[in-house]
């Protein structure tokens, strides 16, 4: 499924375990922590970004940031691009985001080209029972609550109305987990919509990563600054939401979809892609940074560092003390 896939997981296990209210039980419980340490953190930033030291860190952060990227495309290749069809699919994927093409008709096409290009079949999967009126019921409820909330924000604000809009359409694109949304939120937030920055929107995925909460929780910071508190509430729940909705959905569908050649397929076409946009976004992000020998190094650290297991929350807070120094 697309989207974060702990949310996804830990949101599936409650609705096991206690229905609809288990599923929100754990969605809650996951969510909440991170998305009050980045709302504090985006307080500060939107207070004391300008500040010389704030300056100073970030500056070293948007470097970290670019490290984070290159590992994690690195590691999705090594998982993902398997034979060359695969490494077609990344090279092309990468080649068009860099000629403008739109990424949701990237993933689309990349959908399309591996039920083509790829010779997948599938299996007999052991059966699991699963009550479907309950869950259709279920998927009813979530989805009622979120068209209403979404009709009461057009109303409401158009601004957050077009936030929810774009977060919900950027997690329904994000397969390959957390880092398969930075190209859509990057192209949303920074190319069509010109809500921020390609600097302040690197700061904010730095800010993310000192959180306990997926990638994805950057919506968090977007919706801050863009319309306050109550924009970081809409961002945070557009982006994740629409994940209990699927969650719902697809679980009495399970066995079939695991079972069907043509989504194995398309899913495979659709991680291949995904590395292509990790590699697209790695650029993207590296033009942003204005390099000198300095954060040449200070890159190449953390990457090794990445790239040798080290905690990412451990490479972000010692990049950051060391930037206050050298910056």
């Amino acid at each position: 499924l697309p989207g974060p896939m702990v949310i996804n997981t830990a949101s599936y296990v409650g609705l096991r375990l206690r229905g609809l209210p288990g599923m929100l039980a754990c969605f809650a419980g996951f969510l909440l922590p991170a998305y009050l340490m980045l709302l504090a953190f985006s307080v500060i930033y939107y207070k004391s970004h300008n500040l010389p030291a704030m300056t100073s860190v970030f500056e070293g952060l948007q470097v970290i940031v670019v490290a984070i990227i290159l590992n994690a495309t690195l590691s999705s290749g090594k998982g993902t691009l398997k034979q060359r069809n695969d490494v077609l699919l990344a090279v092309i994927s990468a080649t068009v985001l860099l000629l403008k093409v739109n990424p949701f008709f990237v993933i689309i096409g990349a959908a399309l080209a591996g039920i083509i290009a790829y010779d997948i079949m599938g299996s007999k999967m052991p059966s699991m029972s699963f009550r479907s009126s309950r869950y259709f019921k279920n998927a009813l409820i979530l989805f009622g609550f979120f068209a209403a909330s979404i009709f009461f924000l057009l109303l409401l604000n158009k601004r957050l109305f077009d936030l929810s809009l774009v977060m919900s359409k950027i997690v329904l694109f994000s397969f390959g987990g957390g880092y398969g949304a930075l190209p859509f939120m990057f192209h949303e937030v920074v190319t069509t919509k010109a809500w921020l920055d390609s600097k302040t929107f690197i700061d904010g995925v730095a800010l993310g990563q000192i959180t306990p909460g997926p990638i994805l929780i950057s919506a968090t910071f977007i919706g801050y600054l863009l319309e306050g508190v109550l924009g970081s509430v809409v961002g945070t729940l557009a982006v994740f939401f629409p994940g209990l909705i699927l969650v719902t959905v697809t679980l009495p569908f399970f066995d079939k979809l695991q079972s069907s050649r043509y989504f194995l397929r398309a899913t495979r076409g659709i991680l291949a892609a995904f590395v292509g946009l990790l590699i697209f976004v790695a650029i993207k992000f590296a033009l942003a940074v204005p390099w000198d020998v300095i954060k040449v190094v200070l890159g190449l650290a953390a990457l090794t560092a990445l790239v040798k297991k080290v905690d990412i929350l451990y490479v972000v807070l010692i990049g950051a003390v060391i930037s206050v120094f050298i910056f």
